[in-house]
């Protein structure tokens, strides 16, 4: 089933006209559901069907079966964005095309340029909801940092995000759209194509499983954007149950843990999802999803002032590394945001610390932040207003 935004209808306009004046500031609330259900239409999303699916639909309708796969290479190749992109197909045969099927896709809202060479996108998707990712290049790599969900409900208490309702997930193909804009934006701006995908945007990725999965699938095919999966991290707060589900099935991605406390006391203050997904849980999970694939394991630990950047935090995270057959300990310095009370410790507790994750063997990388003046860092994600800028 496809969505359609409709403008007006009448039950809607009987239904706001009939609340009483009183009830007028909650009227965003109790449309909510009325507005969903009049978006919904009969339209199948053509993204969704795989390219038999498609053959036979030009079948059924007395076209040669290559239709198929002129369409789907324009899909998932070509990166049209809508019918009218399809321009080897006749103009009646994608008028047709855009009567059977819907085609709903992201769109970019605006484009902020960091004085580092970071691009902040702001997408729109197409039910007027808007997400962010983010072109991160160095001069070894170019990263993209995508979205799983619109919003977030872990409400982790150092990020953005965690302080917006969570819409809804992110379909695959959204999530698709923004890789592939992404990586038009690396070749358009560095001469160069995407060379790492990093699942930190705005969302928990393993509440989002299926499409997360399906949409790394199409980044990682083929006949899509044809990257290998090693090149391809997932983050994750924490679901202890969708870790070994990812060992089950065997995938082939590299996995990041957000740490950023080392006992549950602390992980507790700063994650609600550590009171159902505790750090012993964790640690069991991720030492079945390495038995399971053998993947990169690495583990994010944001640092805070007088919080967690003590040496006794150290040894507590040195005791979690050793439990875990982790390849690297990110240890990322913190980006201020509205609402949290948290602060980045000065730079000589900074190197104290990891002198004495060194000192005891961990292999620890300090992570400088990118894009903080545009609110493109690690935790800074969260629609705010900007207006677009220029390169």
């Amino acid at each position: 089933m496809g969505y359609e935004v409709i403008s007006q209808t009448p039950k809607l306009l009987y239904f706001y006209t009939s609340l009483p004046y009183s009830h007028t500031p909650i009227l965003p609330y109790l449309l909510k559901p009325y507005l969903c259900q009049f978006m919904k239409t009969d339209k199948t999303n053509i993204r969704t069907l795989s390219r038999t699916e498609i053959a036979e639909y030009f079948e059924d309708l007395g076209e040669p079966k290559f239709r198929a796969g002129q369409v789907y290479e324009w899909i998932w190749q070509k990166h049209a964005f809508k019918f009218e992109d399809m321009t080897n197909l006749s103009k009646e045969l994608r008028a047709r095309l855009a009567k059977d099927f819907s085609f709903p896709s992201l769109r970019v809202d605006t484009i902020q340029y960091s004085a580092d060479g970071t691009v902040k996108t702001r997408f729109k998707t197409f039910d007027n909801h808007f997400i962010e990712g983010v072109l991160i290049p160095t001069d070894e790599r170019r990263t993209a940092c995508v979205s799983s969900q619109i919003g977030c409900s872990l409400s982790c208490k150092f990020c953005a995000t965690g302080y917006m309702e969570r819409e809804r997930n992110l379909d695959f193909d959204e999530i698709y759209d923004q890789v592939v804009m992404i990586n038009q934006q690396a070749e358009k701006t560095y001469d160069k194509r995407l060379s790492n995908i990093v699942f930190m945007g705005m969302g928990e990725p393993l509440l989002n499983y299926k499409n997360v999965l399906k949409a790394i699938d199409r980044i990682s095919s083929a006949e899509g954007l044809g990257m290998s999966p090693r090149r391809i991290t997932v983050s994750t707060a924490g679901v202890a149950k969708m870790i070994r589900q990812l060992g089950d099935d065997k995938v082939k991605f590299k996995l990041a843990l957000s740490l950023h406390a080392a006992n549950d006391a602390k992980r507790h203050e700063i994650m609600p999802i550590n009171d159902t997904n505790n750090i012993r849980s964790l640690i069991d999970a991720l030492n079945y999803f390495y038995k399971e694939t053998g993947n990169e394991i690495t583990f994010e630990y944001i640092l805070f002032q007088d919080f967690n950047d003590s040496l006794k935090d150290a040894d507590e995270l040195i005791k979690i590394y050793r439990q875990v057959p982790a390849d690297l300990v990110n240890i990322i310095e913190y980006n201020p945001i509205e609402n949290a009370i948290f602060s980045k410790p000065e730079e000589s507790v900074v190197n104290i610390f990891m002198k004495h994750l060194e000192k005891n063997k961990v292999n620890a990388r300090l992570r400088r932040s990118r894009g903080k003046d545009i609110d493109a860092a690690c935790g800074q994600l969260a629609n705010k207003n900007a207006s677009p800028q220029m390169p």
